[in-house]
């Protein structure tokens, strides 16, 4: 190459270098000032040193081995070589490396040094653990090692062992090139092939890699207990592991260092040649093949197999006994529920848990929450709102709650430039809250909380907040993904969007940010350093940031937390809840370990992968892990960003090697956690669901009925989808089941046994005095109780139901949309709970309207209705119970008059006023539709009630045509001055969004 070519050569590397080390450094100072303004230096300090410490502790001994056998080859080389054709073309190159030796072997090892570093600092995780972990105080059943081995020190180990293999097999690899290049091996020639210096060299080598062949062997016995090898599909060591492949290991073990020692000896101080260390080699190869092998697959297949279950059986209970412990599942209360009652029981009228089903979707009804926000198009909910509850008068309820944050998407092209994206639309507004089980206003939720302006829907909201927030502005949300710049130079030249002004909807108020959140970016340095980050130069130019300025970013609140705490796993459902007067996210961190010996291993994603993944619920990694724990509860300051991470599992070993990394101060002790912030703890979805899919299988205890299987159950697929094999999720209810002595705030799922829809067992998870408890009620194995998939198809395949869901989706100009599918076991059975919400067809943005309530008890099919509100459901199955019980007959019809004893069969045709009412109907369906569409809210709700009269006039039309009584009208008042008492709903089934 040229001098002018080295010239450019070394120009374009030392800018590729500069840029790279550039973004590297603006990315590192960046994060610096981050992790200061929460307050976590300790983690950004503590990680970048021990990824620094590890990437040049590995990276500097690989080179150093390789560098040094390098060296040494060099410097055996024989002085004298053969005259050989071979050894005339090898000269050219050692004309070449030889004056330059030192510069050729520091650049090759550099490289090899660097790629060893970046592998090793990517370890960071396990250093911190080794370095900090302790004991588990439990043993593990094979070896009695304490599980803190398995845990904290053999992930480290087995990558150290994998470092050194590497660093030997590249020594050996670059010493025998070093040897040929320098004549000490010849391929060529009279005499021998190797000089003895080589040959001790490489011998050595070869030794060293089959006594670090030796020390896998004894690893190998330890990760045997964190294998797939017990039947049917468990993990851990089974009989043959145990019993045949632990001592072939041992023996393996013990060959590999005689081998070790053969080599040296056979090849330097007995015979001096290369036959028997050969011959040493290939005793070792077929050792490995015979006694780690064929032996042990002879016992699998003639000693194990021909008695699977009864060999196999010490080692299952291992498992479940395992898998239990390191999921949390072993303290599972379980008990059984004989659901014997299947005709609706009179207690049903006044039961809490039954009054208490929630009718309000939180998936369907997020655009109900927008759409009664009309004061700006670009305020959002989110895709899924969220459950939590709040004591209100001195009842405690739950809530559907959601942040109304302001979406970029929905910004104007005039209000999406620079300027208003980053200084003027920076922050959502108030926490807007509704009762699960309460909806007026046609099909709207019961607002109590979180209204601008003029929103307030007259009759379809509290006159003032019941949930009290000082501070309602919401800088970190779930929606906030870009920065922000607050602070002014000027505090009266407010420029931030805050709201509508009250008394003028169309007038806006003014906001200046004075908390503590963001980072100061007053300094010319720092307003460069982001203008490059962020490749943008209005951070320079625009007079929007200044001297007061502060930068937000990295806002939404599980990404905040993920970087505070990178060493948990966050769920993927935050939620807000208003703690002392302030917005606050509330989210659940995990510590997980991949090595828990005998525990069956799961994938995150897969395990909490549900129909609400994607819809408002991020997806957790595809982490394959064996050990989960609750073990953090974080929270994120909606106004100033501040992050908390408070203990919640005060036993968890991991976490205490964690804080004791961080310097012991990182996570708060559980008994400083304020209890006005533990009155909104909920049991986390994504380990709820973890349990629940394990309790699928490990509900069975003894080995023989697990090899069997026959008990086993499955989670079922959502039921008004049931062909899409998405698992229904479960659902958070404020209620008391059986075996409880008081209401609790918990998650429900039921499952169904292996590859049947009947109801198997109803799970729960809640807490008690803060502690978590999981709870299986468990029906009889010939039960007659449907499943949610069974019962949501016998309810819709109703006659009668099937008639009225028709007429709620009246040619296709309305969509009939099905609500969470609750089980309820109440009064000795099984009470199922279904909201039917209605949206107008064509139409994305139009809002489900809440119009009915599907309602089932016992076997699902035999007693149905489809009511108006839950308290007629409920009065009208206990009508249709009493009726069968007086010999009657059932009434499976859902639109009865009082006392539940008629039926609608359908007219035959529309005509006279049957056929006027009906022209009626499709008249107010299409004023619905275009008030909708105009956005006027109070337009919107007449049109409702205007749909609702005509609706109730069409059923009276109809019933007048098929010879039933006329049920009289239900409209409500046109101006309603009190809320609509709990459970109510609108009364008509409204084919209309």
């Amino acid at each position: 190459m040229s001098r002018r070519g080295r010239v450019t050569v070394g120009v374009l590397v030392g800018v590729f270098l500069l840029f790279t080390l550039l973004g590297w450094g603006i990315d590192a100072y960046t994060d610096y000032l981050w992790f200061n303004e929460v307050d976590f230096v300790n983690v950004f300090s503590g990680v970048l040193l021990t990824r620094l410490l590890l990437f040049l502790a590995i990276g500097i001994a690989v080179a150093v081995i390789i560098a040094a056998n390098l060296y040494l080859a060099y410097r055996l080389r024989p002085l004298l070589r053969p005259h050989s054709a071979e050894q005339a073309t090898l000269e050219r190159y050692r004309m070449i490396i030889a004056p330059r030796l030192g510069t050729w072997i520091t650049v090759i090892t550099v490289i090899i040094g660097f790629f060893a570093g970046l592998s090793a600092q990517g370890r960071w995780k396990d250093w911190m653990l080794f370095r900090n972990g302790g004991n588990f105080g439990v043993k593990d059943p094979q070896f009695n090692v304490d599980l803190g081995f398995y845990i904290f020190d053999y992930p480290m180990w087995r990558y150290i062992l994998g470092v050194a293999f590497t660093a030997v097999v590249l020594s050996v690899l670059g010493a025998l090139a070093v040897h040929y290049i320098f004549g000490g091996v010849r391929l060529q020639g009279v005499g021998d092939r190797m000089t003895t210096a080589a040959r001790a060299h490489l011998t050595t080598l070869v030794a060293i890699f089959v006594l670090l062949k030796a020390v896998a062997y004894v690893l190998d016995r330890r990760a045997l207990l964190l294998e797939q090898h017990v039947s049917p599909g468990l993990y851990g060591a089974g009989y043959t592991d145990v019993n045949a492949l632990l001592p072939a290991k041992e023996i393996l073990a013990y060959i590999s260092i005689v081998v070790a020692i053969a080599i040296i000896v056979f090849s330097n101080a007995g015979m001096r040649n290369l036959v028997w260390p050969g011959v040493s080699l290939a005793l070792l190869a077929i050792s490995a093949v015979a006694i780690g092998g064929i032996y042990p697959l002879a016992v699998q297949n003639f000693s194990v197999k021909p008695s699977l279950a009864e060999k196999e059986a010490p080692y299952i209970k291992r498992s479940i006994e395992a898998t239990r412990a390191a999921f949390g599942i072993n303290a599972t209360e379980t008990a059984p529920y004989r659901a014997n009652n299947v005709v609706p029981q009179s207690g049903l009228t006044s039961d809490t848990s039954a009054q208490n089903a929630r009718l309000v979707d939180p998936q369907l009804v997020s655009q109900a929450f927008t759409q009664s926000q009309q004061s700006r198009g670009f305020y959002d909910f989110g895709k899924k709102l969220d459950v939590d509850r709040y004591s209100i008068d001195g009842k405690t309820a739950d809530y559907v709650v959601g942040a109304r944050e302001i979406n970029d998407d929905k910004l104007t092209a005039q209000q999406r430039n620079w300027l208003n994206r980053h200084t003027v639309y920076t922050h959502g507004y108030g926490l807007v809250a509704a009762p699960a089980n309460q909806v007026v206003c046609g099909g709207l939720p019961y607002f109590v909380s979180g209204f601008l302006g003029d929103d307030r829907p007259p009759g379809c909201s509290s006159a003032t907040d019941e949930i009290k927030v000082d501070q309602p502005r919401i800088y970190f949300g779930e929606q906030s993904t870009e920065y922000a710049i607050v602070g002014q130079e000027d505090a009266n030249k407010k420029v931030e969007f805050d709201r509508p002004q009250e008394e003028n909807n169309n007038a806006e108020e003014l906001y200046t940010y004075d908390g503590k959140g963001g980072v100061p970016i007053g300094s010319f340095f720092r307003r460069l350093v982001f203008a490059v980050k962020n490749t943008e130069s209005n951070f320079l130019l625009s007079d929007a940031v200044n001297k007061d300025s502060r930068l937000m970013y990295i806002r939404d609140p599980r990404s905040r937390v993920e970087k505070v705490a990178p060493f948990l796993t966050i769920d993927g459902d935050p939620y807000p809840a208003v703690v002392d007067g302030r917005i606050t996210w509330i989210l659940d961190g995990y510590t997980t370990a991949a090595t828990y010996p005998y525990s069956q291993k799961i994938n995150l994603a897969n395990e909490t992968r549900d129909e609400l993944t994607g819809q408002g619920q991020f997806a957790l990694a595809r982490d394959d892990v064996n050990y989960m724990r609750n073990s953090v509860k974080a929270t994120v300051d909606a106004y100033d960003g501040t992050v908390k991470l408070y203990e919640f599992d005060e036993n968890d070993p991991v976490l205490k090697a964690w804080n004791k990394a961080f310097g012991g101060d990182l996570i708060i002790p559980k008994a400083e956690t304020p209890a006005s912030l533990e009155a909104h703890f909920r049991y986390p979805q994504d380990l709820f669901k973890v349990q629940r899919n394990l309790l699928t299988k490990f509900h069975v205890t003894d080995p023989q009925a697990y090899f069997s299987g026959q008990d086993f159950w499955q989670v079922p697929n959502a039921p008004d989808s049931p062909s899409s094999n998405i698992k229904q999720p479960p659902f958070y209810l404020n209620v008391q089941l059986p075996e409880q002595d008081q209401t609790r705030f918990q998650l429900t799922a039921g499952v169904t046994p292996a590859n049947r829809e009947n109801l198997a067992a109803l799970i729960s998870g809640s807490y008690v005095d803060n502690k978590p408890v999981l709870q299986v009620l468990e029906l009889p194995d010939q039960t007659v109780i449907p499943g949610p998939v069974q019962v949501h198809q016998k309810m819709t395949n109703n006659a009668a139901v099937r008639q009225q869901l028709n007429l709620l989706s009246n040619n296709a100009q309305s969509q009939v949309l099905y609500g969470n599918l609750i089980s309820l076991p109440v009064e000795g059975g099984v009470l199922y709970v279904e909201p039917v919400y209605v949206k107008t067809g064509n139409q994305d943005n139009a809002a489900p309207l809440l119009q009915k309530v599907l309602m089932s008890y016992g076997d699902g099919g035999t007693y149905v209705v489809l009511a108006d509100n839950l308290k007629q459901g409920l009065e009208q199955l206990v009508a249709q119970g009493k009726n069968a019980g007086s010999g009657t007959g059932n009434n499976n019809t859902g639109n009865n008059t009082g006392d539940g004893n008629t039926t609608n069969p359908p007219p035959a045709s529309l005509t006279g006023e049957l056929a006027q009412a009906a022209a009626a109907l499709d008249t107010a369906i299409a004023n619905v539709k275009t008030a909708q569409q105009s956005g006027d809210f109070a337009k919107y709700g007449e049109a409702l009630q205007a749909l609702d009269t005509a609706m109730t006039n069409f059923q009276n039309a109809q019933k007048a045509a098929t010879g039933a009584s006329a049920a009289p009208s239900t409209a409500p008042s046109t101006a309603p001055s009190a809320p609509a008492p709990s459970g109510s709903v609108a009364p008509s089934p409204t084919p209309s969004g």
